[in-house]
């Protein structure tokens, strides 16, 4: 592949227009930002979504590093002097990494090798008489004997054959189109075996895997993960399982190509060079592949989980207690305001003495009545039925006007001892900040969930096991593309949530913050330009997705970017209006209605502007300060304690769908433990994935199948409940 071919690659790929892909390219190349393109440039990308976008950019930066690769191998082979024609159009001709390194192996420069030791002592000639395959009576050995030379240690006609056949070895198993042919063979047809390392008692982890083999090309992503783990820790044996003689045989047959004498020296050098040097080899390349696609699987679907997790709905306009559950040290209360300010807090012992009991009680009154809390926040971790309990008690018992949800708070302790929650709530003791928290991410999860390393946020399968380098660039990815989806309002934004935006670094968020802090709120989007470091690239890269619900011009409070606002006012005109009617409530039901009906073909083609943009200002004009999340379902609330007891198979529960993974679907149905949906009982119809049938945040009806007290486990099924 040559560098100007790689556009028409990727188009082929994607199934879209080249010129797209060269346009995106192009952008990115500036440095562009992917949300900003995928945004603010659908008319020079043909409306390529973001998910095409990144793609191209993954694909571009792939093929470039061929391309380089490529060169390097062309230029080392030419300086050997054995560069060929038919060489140079097969390493150019090549799209893939894996079949170029095949096609560089016979000219890498590599340690000693025993094929090497024998090129040394002249056996290099007798080895292609071998491979000539021309003659058809006659003793090996006593053509090998011409070839000893006791001076290179050639002593014998033996020592000379098994010579040439190291040689033939490692030239047979270095041809590209044999390895090709067994990693194929092997793929499609070898299990993977795996058996205990230690007695049973040291590895109750593992004993599913006490005595397991599965086909490869069929093994699960998690199943690879969980036999991965085994090994790492020396509790399990694996092996990859294939029938060698007919490997060996399938290579004889692509190497003798006629009878001759030297058919049993031939398929002899096969079976030592296919033990010794390709069998290993490709058993490490396809551990290795397996490996890797198990986890870009796993790290996929930690992606997707988090997308949602940071998605959900908002529960705004609530004064919100939360509550992080503890026995011994007791339950750290917090109060906040809509805004996300610390009102009161406190630490209440609900599981110890009647008394303490009794002044949780108090407090916890109190405090609902001197700032009107309409939403308990509980987090889940431990004693979290304890409190639930008792939050659902206290809401029947003094008939309150407040509902509770029970939270998942992986991560918030991370969060409480991070420096960030330092300089957030300087103020308070690390074990109240994670009650902060707590009723924070019900409030707006997106922007309290920035703060904490995804990776502790807790919906995702072997998240430890998996490259933490490509992990942790997949989740920076799909917090960037949540928050940009979302915005961000410009004067209440933490410096979190800011670093997020296209075009805005972690250094620039803090001036950001800085400049709002010794200045005032900011009245316009104009202003982010007096930012120190916020030059006016940046200033088009994230401009239009930040937000001023109270700035100076109505076009801030939407995704329109101030670049198009000229567009964005001659639309208004040619609707009947001007741009201070938007700020306007009489008029904007008007203005929405009209921006809904309007023909966007025909206002750009009046306008002369491309009808991707024209079709976008509309949208923003229909619903101006629109958040996208108020389309997803809001968390459940509840006012009623459920226990384990109470629930029976045959029960039709509400739940909260709270992780989703490879082999099934974690619910959340107000209990102490989540029910678990395994992938069988999902749907009757074919599915991929467990993802293409629900989502983290997806509130469902399920039916209870099974319950195991004794061992805390709950079988539910979608299936059984939709016949």
């Amino acid at each position: 592949m040559v560098s100007t071919d790689i556009a028409l690659h990727i188009a082929r790929e994607l199934g879209v227009r080249p010129n797209q892909v060269e346009a995106t390219i192009s952008l990115l190349d500036d440095s562009n930002t992917v949300p900003f393109i995928a945004r603010y440039r659908k008319e020079v990308t043909g409306e390529l979504d973001e998910e095409k976008i990144r793609t191209i950019e993954e694909r571009t930066t792939y093929l470039r590093n061929l391309v380089k690769r490529q060169g390097e191998i062309l230029s080392s082979i030419t300086d050997q002097g054995k560069l060929t024609p038919e060489l140079e159009a097969a390493i150019t001709a090549t799209t893939k990494l894996q079949d170029l390194e095949d096609l560089y192996l016979p000219y890498r420069p590599k340690k000693r090798t025993r094929a090497m030791i024998a090129r040394e002592k002249g056996l290099e000639p007798l080895a292609d008489l071998i491979m000539a395959q021309e003659l058809a009576s006659g003793d090996p050995l006593e053509l090998a004997a011409q070839y000893i030379n006791e001076e290179k240690e050639v002593i014998t006609a033996e020592v000379a054959l098994a010579g040439a056949m190291d040689i033939i070895a490692e030239t047979v198993c270095e041809r590209a189109d044999i390895r090709a042919a067994i990693r194929k063979h092997l793929w499609m047809n070898a299990e993977l075996v795996t058996e205990l390392a230690v007695p049973e008692s040291e590895a109750k982890e593992v004993l599913t895997y006490k005595e397991y083999r599965e086909p490869v090309k069929r093994m699960p992503s998690h199943r690879i993960l969980a036999v991965n783990r085994g090994e790492d820790k020396e509790l399990l044996k694996v092996t990859l399982a294939t029938h060698h003689d007919d490997n060996i045989s399938r290579i004889a047959g692509m190497v003798i190509v006629r009878p001759s004498i030297f058919s049993e020296t031939i398929t002899q050098a096969i079976a030592d060079g296919y033990k010794r040097l390709l069998f290993p080899a490709l058993e490490r390349e396809i551990r290795n592949l397996l490996t890797e696609n198990a986890e870009k699987q796993a790290i996929k679907v930690f992606g997707l989980n988090l997308r949602q997790l940071l998605l959900q709905q908002p529960l705004a306009g609530h004064t919100v207690m939360g509550l992080d559950p503890g026995y011994r040290t007791g339950c750290k209360m917090a109060v906040v305001s809509p805004t996300g300010a610390v009102l009161e807090t406190s630490t209440l012992y609900i599981t110890m003495s009647e008394g303490q009991k009794q002044k949780a009680t108090d407090t916890v009154l109190a405090a609902i009545k001197n700032h009107g809390i309409t939403l308990i926040s509980i987090g889940n971790g431990t004693a979290s039925y304890e409190t639930e309990e008792f939050a659902a008690a206290l809401i029947n018992q003094h008939a309150l006007p407040v509902h509770y949800l029970i939270t998942n708070e992986a991560g918030a302790s991370v969060y409480s001892a991070s420096k960030l929650a330092k300089e957030e709530l300087p103020d308070l003791d690390v074990s109240i900040r994670g009650a902060v928290s707590i009723a924070r991410r019900v409030q707006d999860p997106l922007a309290e969930l920035v703060k904490i390393d995804p990776k502790s946020i807790g919906v995702g399968q072997y998240q430890h096991d998996v490259n933490q380098k490509e992990l942790s660039g997949t989740l920076t990815t799909v917090v960037e593309s949540a928050v940009n989806h979302v915005g961000v309002e410009l004067n209440t934004a933490s410096p979190a949530l800011l670093q997020h935006v296209a075009g805005v670094s972690a250094s620039i968020a803090k001036n950001i913050v800085a400049f709002r802090d010794s200045n005032g709120t900011f009245r316009n989007r104009r202003q982010l330009l007096k930012v120190p470091r916020l030059g006016p690239a940046a200033f088009t890269q994230c401009a239009g997705f930040l937000r001023l619900a109270s700035g100076d011009n109505p076009l801030d409070n939407t995704p329109v970017h101030p670049e198009s606002y000229p567009l964005a006012q001659a639309i208004l005109e040619k609707l009947g209006f001007s741009l201070s009617d938007l700020a306007n409530k009489d008029h904007l039901k008007t203005i929405q209605a009209k921006a809904l009906q309007a023909d966007s073909a025909k206002l750009a083609a009046d306008l002369a502007a491309g009808e991707p943009t024209v079709r976008d200002i509309l949208g923003a004009l229909a619903k101006p300060g629109r958040d996208p999340r108020e389309d997803l379902p809001a968390p459940m609330t509840r006012k009623n304690v459920v226990k384990l007891s109470d629930i029976k198979p045959g029960t039709v529960v509400k739940g909260t769908v709270h992780n989703v993974i490879d082999f099934g679907v974690f619910v959340d149905i107000g209990i102490k433990v989540n029910g678990l949906i395994h992938r069988s009982e999902l749907s009757s119809k074919p599915f991929r994935h467990p993802l293409d049938i629900v989502s983290v945040g997806d509130i469902i009806d399920v039916l209870v199948i099974s319950v195991d007290e004794e061992r805390g486990r709950i079988g539910l099924s979608l299936k059984q409940l939709s016949k």
